[in-house]
């Protein structure tokens, strides 16, 4: 059994901007993301079999997308009660992800709600939670976009020094819509 998700990758000079916003996150102890590390998923998978595994390529490689603008959004976290993550916003990849899912509907739940973002801290503890937010809101995202050419299977192997994702397939999205 191997632990799948389907992502698009940052390029180099996108993950320098994203660095850049890390290293201006307010105190907090916990873990950055590693700039390698950064990606969008598009569908958690969970633990498969190699057999899904293969069903999987064979439908990822049909699907038809043309390449496509991604931009960054804002800054925010999952629950401002009990913060665990703090992420940034991705414009532009719903018409992808809704394509993955239908193509995908047969082995695979559809997400519920999908919510297209870059996890760029995990959180242990916030000294002050509320000074926390208000400096997070007042953080200024750059004007940042990319051109979305491929997609990949990855793998994600846990482990203590946090972890590993390996590409299993890379998909490469069309110059125009077919």
């Amino acid at each position: 059994m191997t632990r799948c998700f389907i992502s698009v990758d940052l390029p180099r000079g996108v993950q320098k901007e994203v660095e850049k916003i890390q290293d201006n996150l307010p105190m907090f102890y916990g873990k950055l993301t590693k700039p390698e590390n950064l990606h969008l998923t598009l569908k958690f998978l969970g633990e498969i079999d190699e057999e899904n595994i293969e069903k999987t390529k064979e439908k990822l490689r049909a699907i038809k997308f043309p390449k496509f603008k991604i931009t960054l959004g804002n800054i925010g976290v999952f629950s401002e009660k009990f913060i665990r993550i703090v992420w940034l916003h991705l414009n532009g990849v719903e018409e992808l992800q809704k394509v993955i899912d239908e193509r995908l509907k047969d082995l695979f739940e559809p997400e519920r709600r999908f919510m297209s973002h870059l996890t760029i801290a995990r959180i242990k503890k916030i000294p002050n939670k509320d000074n926390f937010l208000e400096k997070l809101r007042e953080l200024q995202i750059p004007n940042v976009s990319f051109i979305a050419d491929t997609f990949k299977l990855k793998s994600s192997l846990l482990t203590s020094e946090g972890p590993v994702y390996n590409t299993i397939e890379e998909y490469s999205l069309s110059e125009e819509k077919q």
